[in-house]
């Protein structure tokens, strides 16, 4: 499973060297900052106006001593109120609970370089928080401002986008690993796995991945890393919820939230 092994109790390193360190070439990077590169293959993930608006989840008892304790992926979207970050559902359980969040946009190397922003309040598909459906594993976070903005006045926002086909073009799939201080990104067309799942082929995608954005070259957030086995069972392949009416009803429900 993608979520993260500090969830579950454990620290696993992950298998990732071989494959993303390969990856990781000053090719990959320009591959990676000017455009989507080569299909299926994983780098490093440039440093570039849109990576920053994905970062990384941190329980607030952590948030003095950032590396190494990182556990999920987010990224911002774009609300009236410019506050909102979409995420898996399993990311905003038991964290949450034993004390809150906080999310680091553009988080590289024990620095965040845009700050640390509190997680206010959450949003649970009700497939999800009554029973952990695979098919309702997405979920929104509403962010405290900071000095009077929001965090999409400091990185910007993708869009989220509903009822797109799957597959109808390739998407770039952006996490932390939490063997990693450093975002990975790939680049793919997805397929359908169920009518309800989609499924990505891109390797390295291990724990701590799990709420990557799926986007779409348009800057739209057309799938979330979870689902099916919380993301997928190995590195390799990847899952998200087909994001259709309960995702798009949770998203108006956290955007209105001021």
């Amino acid at each position: 499973m993608k979520r993260s092994s500090r969830l579950l109790g454990t620290r696993r390193h992950a298998l990732l060297t071989a494959v993303v360190l390969l990856a990781a070439t000053s090719a990959s990077e320009a591959a990676a900052g000017a455009g989507p590169g080569p299909l299926g293959v994983t780098a490093v993930a440039a440093v570039t106006g849109r990576s920053v608006r994905i970062g990384a989840l941190f329980a607030v008892a952590d948030a003095r001593r950032l590396t190494g304790e990182h556990f999920c992926t987010a990224s911002v979207v774009h609300g009236p109120h410019h506050n909102l970050i979409v995420t898996a559902a399993h990311c905003l359980g038991e964290e949450q609970a034993a004390g809150g969040l906080v999310f680091a946009p553009g988080y590289r190397d024990g620095r965040a370089p845009y700050g640390l922003w509190t997680v206010k309040r959450s949003f649970l598909p009700v497939g999800w928080a009554k029973g952990q459906d695979e098919d309702s594993d997405v979920a929104f976070a509403v962010l405290a401002p900071r000095g009077g903005e929001g965090v999409e006045d400091a990185v910007g926002a993708n869009r989220f986008v509903t009822r797109t086909a799957t597959g109808a073009t390739a998407v770039t799939v952006t996490g932390y690993p939490d063997s990693r201080e450093t975002p990975i990104t790939c680049t793919n067309r997805p397929v359908a796995h169920s009518g309800t799942q989609q499924r990505i082929d891109c390797p390295g995608f291990t724990g701590g991945t799990s709420g990557s954005p799926w986007v779409n070259g348009d800057g739209e957030v057309v799938g979330v890393l979870g689902g099916h086995e919380q993301g997928g069972a190995t590195a390799d392949i990847s899952y998200s919820v087909v994001l259709g009416r309960e995702a798009g009803q949770l998203y108006r429900e956290a955007a209105a939230d001021p």
